[in-house]
């Protein structure tokens, strides 16, 4: 028998919930580039025609393991979103600038 997600998270003990609630948090922060696409409802389709490009070229850059900033910029930004490029050290994090002026330049 199918439970609704909503039934189950009611016979959930608090800490169970807020542990399930973290996980869910954890897991939005960090994802490949299809799922993001996917979790902003978009199809490869209606990105590509955003980017105006086909919809193959949507399929293989989400596939790359190495791009071009541009290109992945001009896709975040396709998906309504904006690219930060950020260095962590163990003394903190640092958003690097160079490519912000690229970007600016290209406008």
């Amino acid at each position: 028998m199918v439970k609704k997600f909503s039934e189950l998270e009611a016979n959930m003990s608090p800490a169970s919930r807020a542990r399930a609630n973290a996980k869910f948090h954890a897991l939005l922060e960090e994802m490949p580039l299809h799922e993001l696409r996917r979790a902003r409802g978009l199809s490869q389709k209606a990105l590509a025609e955003v980017l105006h490009v086909e919809q193959p070229a949507i399929a293989k850059l989400e596939r790359r393991a190495d791009m071009y900033i541009s290109s992945l910029r001009a896709h975040i930004e396709a998906m309504g979103g904006e690219l930060d490029i950020i260095a962590r050290f163990p003394e903190g994090a640092v958003k690097i600038q160079n490519f912000t002026a690229l970007a600016s330049a290209e406008i």
